[in-house]
């Protein structure tokens, strides 16, 4: 029997690459999980690069203070150093592993840094387990993600065309 998704819970980003599914983790989560949503519901994310994309690591994005690039804002130098207009976030850790597909937010030294910015996982970290919030996964597309541009920065990146939680379509 086919597992259900929860629509409330559940994200359809459309990239340059193509379509990605996430399902989010309310119950590890919730604050982080709810900061998503609620980005994702204002548009903030639309147009917004994934800066950061290392080979057998992770790519990361949703800088949506510098990295959206249909914004007067955009300063792909700057993509990565920026967040959005709320308040951090206090760390979620949980004993969720960092493995293929996890989404997790990214964030500085601080552990109560997070905002915006998160990223997906191409392989198995555990050194990041227990050190950063997982607050879903990627339960179709990871092939799309895959395809991605790389770099430090990436010189031309791929990005979120739109992203909706899926009980809004």
């Amino acid at each position: 029997m086919a597992e259900t998704r929860d629509p409330e819970n559940t994200l359809i980003m459309e990239t340059s690459k193509g379509k990605i599914v996430i399902e989010t983790l309310p119950g590890v989560a919730p604050l982080h999980v709810a900061r998503v949503k609620e980005l994702t519901r204002e548009g903030a994310y639309d147009g917004v690069v994934f800066h950061r994309v290392i080979s057998d690591f992770m790519a990361q994005g949703g800088d949506v203070q510098f990295g959206n690039k249909e914004s007067s804002s955009y300063h792909p130098g700057r993509a990565g150093m920026g967040g959005s207009d709320k308040p951090d976030l206090a760390a979620e850790f949980s004993a969720e592993r960092h493995v293929r597909g996890t989404c997790s937010m990214a964030r500085s030294q601080s552990p109560n840094s997070a905002n915006s910015q998160f990223f997906i996982c191409f392989t198995d970290a555990p050194w990041l387990d227990k050190q950063y919030t997982v607050w879903g996964k990627v339960v179709e597309g990871m092939d799309i993600v895959d395809k991605f541009e790389r770099g430090e920065p990436v010189r031309n990146p791929d990005h979120i065309i739109s992203v909706k939680v899926e009980a809004d379509l």
